[in-house]
């Protein structure tokens, strides 16, 4: 059994960047700004400082990404506090808080929430009509999971 939480039109989006993402992710939202704008955004601590300053509107900001901000963000989406992901990760440079960054993408699968890595699938999602509307989203049923015998 499978259970579904509704996306409103007003979405919760968290933006992170790796540090060589910074740029690219910050380029993103300035042309996303508009859309952006009718979004709540929340942020790992420089990215959510630099997407603040770029786009002159409020980001809730959460601990740098290695110091628990990933973590943070990954609360906030089992707890259902985040309705979607656009995390631009440097795929060339191994980072310091690796299993974190592993756990962070493995939350919004298990969670199904739209989610972007990269700026491509990021522009799918933003030109998406899902952008402006209620989605229901289908959140996996862990109960058998949960309730296995180790």
């Amino acid at each position: 059994m499978t259970t579904a939480h509704t996306l409103g039109k007003r979405k919760k989006i968290a933006l992170v960047a790796h540090d060589r993402k910074k740029e690219d992710l910050i380029n993103w939202a300035v042309g996303n700004k508009e859309t952006l704008s009718k979004h709540e955004l929340f942020a790992t601590g420089t990215t959510g400082k630099l997407v603040e300053e770029a786009l002159d509107r409020p980001v809730k900001k959460l601990l740098s990404g290695p110091l628990g901000g990933d973590q943070q963000i990954g609360s906030m989406i089992a707890a259902g506090e985040i309705d979607m992901l656009i995390f631009f990760w440097d795929p060339m440079e191994a980072q310091p808080h690796d299993s974190d960054v592993k756990a962070l993408l493995r939350l919004g699968v298990a969670w199904n929430i739209p989610m972007a890595c990269d700026r491509a699938t990021a522009d799918f999602l933003f030109t998406s009509s899902f952008m402006n509307e209620e989605y229901k989203r289908v959140i996996p049923d862990y109960s058998t999971y949960l309730q296995r015998k180790i």
